[in-house]
């Protein structure tokens, strides 16, 4: 069974004359273990895609399916324990707290979270992986643009999520660093077991994928 599946999504903004189809008749799943490629030009409905498959705005008809709920009709509070034990985001602005260093990023989610987070030796691991043991002391501003994303991907993945939404997370890197990233995510759909999904239009990234999908005028479609 798929962890994340869209049935018929569609979300319309606006009215009459106003009115804007982002999304149009959406069908996309996604597996454990799994790195699924969203791809498309901007504007062809890639972040209304992840807001709504990440509980953050409801569909205007079909049905989100995480982990067997349908989501699409969900309480705000609800959207909201969704979000703390199930999703985890890494947005393109890397959202890591300006005043707090890398270590305090993770105490933050436990005072969020108080439970079902990974424990000690799985992030010691997860910081080799990621290659950040050593910046644990250090502020955001103190890190390079690559440093934070991997410092942000450690946050979301502490908090223990079956799914990681990114956005563009190659955005700002040379091939060299999206080679590393593509690689990083592929590790971590396997060894932890996680459907991550990443929203971009870099090509770059196709080969680290299970799975690619391209978005066009709010449509969908699966290329692999």
């Amino acid at each position: 069974m798929a962890i994340i599946e869209l049935k018929n999504v569609q979300k319309v903004y606006g009215k009459g004359a106003a009115e804007v189809t982002a999304l149009n008749n959406v069908n996309f799943k996604a597996n454990l273990g799994e790195v699924v490629l969203i791809m498309g030009p901007s504007g062809a409905g890639k972040s209304t895609f992840l807001t709504i498959a990440g509980s953050l705005q409801k569909p205007t008809a079909g049905e989100v399916i995480v982990n067997g709920q349908n989501i699409a009709d969900i309480s705000a509070k609800d959207s909201d324990r969704l979000r703390l034990t199930q999703l985890g985001f890494v947005l393109q602005a890397y959202n890591l707290v300006p005043f707090l260093k890398v270590k305090e990023q993770f105490e933050l989610v436990n005072k969020v979270k108080k439970t079902g987070n990974i424990n000690e030796e799985t992030l010691q691991k997860l910081l080799k992986q990621l290659g950040i043991s050593s910046l644990l002391d250090k502020y955001p501003a103190e890190l390079s643009g690559g440093q934070q994303q991997r410092a942000a991907i450690a946050r979301a993945l502490y908090a223990n999520p079956q799914i990681l939404l990114a956005d563009e997370p190659t955005a700002s890197l040379d091939s060299k660093n999206v080679s590393e990233v593509g690689q990083l995510f592929q590790n971590l759909a396997k060894d932890y077991h996680k459907a991550i999904l990443l929203v971009t239009h870099d090509p770059r990234l196709k080969q680290y994928a299970d799975h690619i999908y391209e978005m066009m005028d709010g449509e969908i479609k699966q290329k692999v």
